[in-house]
């Protein structure tokens, strides 16, 4: 049995992900989604909990009707040192054959760890990228287009797009609040 592993920090879960994770089914039988950065949350570039990350991913799999006893979501927090991140992965989650990235550090590490990698094909990612639809969170223009329709459902259901403007917010009165005022995490391997 062939299985894949995809590594994201779906921040959040988008009509991108959702086509990869279509795509990836069709070569595999079996799919790990991880989620990586799971320690970070309640900033800008990462707003939402991983636990809340996972949710949206399942839902987002079963509304689509894909099937989700084949896929298995394993949330793994940054651990800072690139030269050890492959064996951190490795300790998490199930054995896999193959990981699907287009992030050049993910990808030269899992090549240097032996591992065949694939780049994803691309859905439309000038427009569908997460700090794109978080920028446009923050600046009430309309991003529900670039996620699924019970991703948007969810991220309603939890005032997601407040916690990202006040996450945004400044004390300093001559600022106001979009996503330049925001500081960033320290960079993650799962940008």
């Amino acid at each position: 049995m062939k299985r894949g592993l995809f590594i994201g920090r779906f921040q959040p879960p988008h009509v991108g992900h959702l086509s990869a994770i279509r795509n990836i089914l069709r070569e595999c039988e079996e799919l790990i989604i991880v989620i990586g950065s799971a320690q970070f949350s309640y900033t800008f570039k990462n707003p939402f909990t991983s636990g809340e990350r996972i949710e949206m991913i399942r839902l987002m799999i079963k509304e689509e009707g894909l099937p989700l006893d084949k896929i298995i979501i394993v949330p793994i927090p940054d651990i800072g040192e690139h030269s050890l991140w492959v064996s951190r992965v490795k300790t998490f989650v199930p054995r896999f054959d193959i990981v699907y990235s287009n992030n050049p550090l993910v990808q030269r590490l899992f090549n240097d760890a032996g591992y065949q990698v694939k780049p994803i094909q691309l859905y439309k990612r000038e427009e569908v990228i997460g700090t794109l639809i978080r920028r446009k969170m923050i600046e009430d223009k309309d991003w529900r287009e670039y996620v699924p329709r019970i991703v948007a459902e969810y991220i309603k259901s939890i005032n997601g797009v407040e916690r990202i403007k006040q996450i945004c917010k400044t004390d300093y009165p001559e600022e106001r609040v979009d996503s330049a005022t925001c500081r960033s995490d320290e960079d993650s391997l799962e940008s």
